[in-house]
C-alpha cells in the first residue's frame, strides 16, 4: 500500500473513546515547563502517524487539558491569531522560551515513559 494511501485511510479512522482518553493521558502527563509534538504525542498514546486526531481531540475537547503543551513539528505554534497568542503566553508563564516564533525544543521537550501508559 503506497504511503498517501495509508495516511488518507488514517484521517478517516473512526473516533475510538479508548484512543482519544490515550491522547488525553498522554497529554496530561507533559509537565509544566516542557512541550510535546501532535506526533509525538500521538505515538506515546501507541497510535504513531495520529497526529491530525490528537489536533482534532483538542479542538473537540481542550477543557481540563494541558493543551497548550502540544505544539507542532520543531516546537512550532500551529494556533492562529488570538488562539496561538495566547498558547505562547501560557508557555511563557510556564518558563518556556522561544527561538523566534518557535519553541527551544532542545531545553523544553517533553520525553514521554511510554512505559507509563501500559
Amino acid at each position: 500500500m503506497m504511503r498517501h494511501e495509508l495516511e488518507r485511510r488514517l484521517r478517516r479512522a473512526p473516533k475510538s473513546v479508548a484512543r482519544d482518553e490515550s491522547f488525553s493521558k498522554a497529554i496530561r502527563s507533559i509537565p509544566k515547563g516542557k512541550v510535546a509534538t501532535y506526533g509525538q504525542v500521538a505515538a506515546a498514546a501507541g497510535y504513531p502517524l495520529y497526529h491530525r486526531h490528537v489536533a482534532q481531540l483538542l479542538r473537540r475537547t481542550h477543557v481540563g487539558l494541558p493543551w497548550q503543551r502540544v505544539v507542532g513539528a520543531g516546537g512550532e505554534i500551529k494556533l492562529r491569531f488570538e488562539a496561538g497568542m495566547e498558547q505562547r503566553t501560557r508557555l511563557v508563564m510556564e518558563g518556556v522560551k522561544f527561538r523566534g516564533k518557535r519553541v527551544d525544543m532542545a531545553e523544553h521537550q517533553h520525553v514521554f515513559k511510554t512505559w507509563d501508559f501500559e
